[in-house]
């Protein structure tokens, strides 16, 4: 595979792996999920991969983990404004948490986010190194 199908092939297969992770999270710890979660996890974990490969995972980790973190809550937002508030779906709803913005996004699920980055930062890099011959990722933390 050369060139736009293999990076296709690539980032479907991270969509997917990522979609499938971040739906079977949900429906261990609350549940029940919703497919636009699936849709989000896997646009999410394309993102995890993407940003260490533009650096030829150069970053220490912390900076991977915030940038990952930083864009994480950037999408539950823009999703929950617009299956929540918008689409009237009510996914979830994070009123009751301390330090939210309108429900729809909180700093305890945001730290949560920061530590499923992590996973995903490790597995996006190994499924691209591993399946697609693309650059070894390397981890620091410094």
């Amino acid at each position: 595979m050369r060139g736009y199908g293999k990076k296709i092939c690539e980032y479907l297969l991270l969509w997917l792996v990522g979609g499938c992770l971040y739906f079977s999270f949900e429906v261990v710890f609350r549940g029940f999920s919703h497919w636009s979660m699936f849709v989000l996890g896997g646009i999410c974990m394309c993102f995890c991969a993407w940003q260490g490969s533009v650096r030829e995972w150069r970053d220490p980790l912390w900076v991977q983990l915030l940038r990952c973190m930083v864009f994480i809550t950037s999408c539950e937002f823009i999703t929950g404004i617009i299956v929540n508030k918008w689409m009237d779906w009510h996914v979830w709803d994070y009123t009751g948490m301390p330090l939210q913005l309108f429900g729809q996004i909180c700093v305890p699920f945001m730290l949560l986010f920061g530590a499923l980055a992590g996973l995903g930062i490790y597995l996006g890099g190994n499924i691209l190194w591993k399946f697609f011959g693309e650059k070894k990722p390397h981890f620091f933390l410094i």
